[in-house]
């Protein structure tokens, strides 16, 4: 097995790409002039949807260039990424929907609970990374898990259904429908 600290530095240095790109994905839509292929890997509102995507891509992608890296030399590589990814995706709204129950919408606590939401997802992924070998069947759950999750993302960018996960709280809207002309 790959020695635990170059694991270690691998998530730690995906902490810091996640971070920085999904925050600059929050900006590339509108940035790009409202393209609508720019839009399935950005934010295309102000929604927690849409905040997920931006935490989910980044991850995904980090995952690819780690493949290459880490796939042969660690223990459950797919259950590892899909667990903190969807940690990710639990961690964002719950804490969102935790915080304005108490106190007004706050970009610094959204900002905030985005980072804090990377950082126990890789390390998450870290743990299952050098944990014992587990069963080949969640390979491919994981797999799927992971499809699943980027195609609800690309479908929910045009289609959302109508309810509050996805509603821009600014405009009210749903998606990226009223950005299309």
């Amino acid at each position: 097995m790959f020695e635990k600290t170059s694991i270690l530095r691998y998530e730690l240095v995906g902490m810091v790409f996640i971070i920085i790109l999904g925050t600059l994905l929050h900006f590339t839509f509108e940035l790009s002039g409202f393209q609508e292929l720019v839009g399935v890997f950005s934010a295309v509102n102000e929604s927690v949807w849409e905040h997920l995507k931006i935490a989910f891509m980044p991850s995904i992608l980090f995952a690819i260039i780690e493949y290459r890296y880490l796939y042969k030399r660690t223990n459950n590589f797919f259950f590892a990424k899909a667990l903190g990814i969807y940690a990710m995706m639990v961690i964002i709204p719950v804490i969102f929907y935790t915080y304005t129950i108490f106190i007004e919408h706050n970009l610094t606590i959204d900002i905030l609970s985005f980072m804090f939401a990377i950082i126990v997802g890789q390390l998450v992924s870290y743990k299952m990374l050098t944990f014992k070998k587990l069963s080949k069947n969640l390979r491919l759950i994981s797999i799927a898990a992971l499809l699943i999750l980027g195609l609800a993302f690309v479908v929910f960018t045009f289609y959302p259904p109508q309810i509050n996960l996805f509603q821009d709280p600014v405009t009210g809207d749903y998606g990226i429908i009223n950005h299309l002309h």
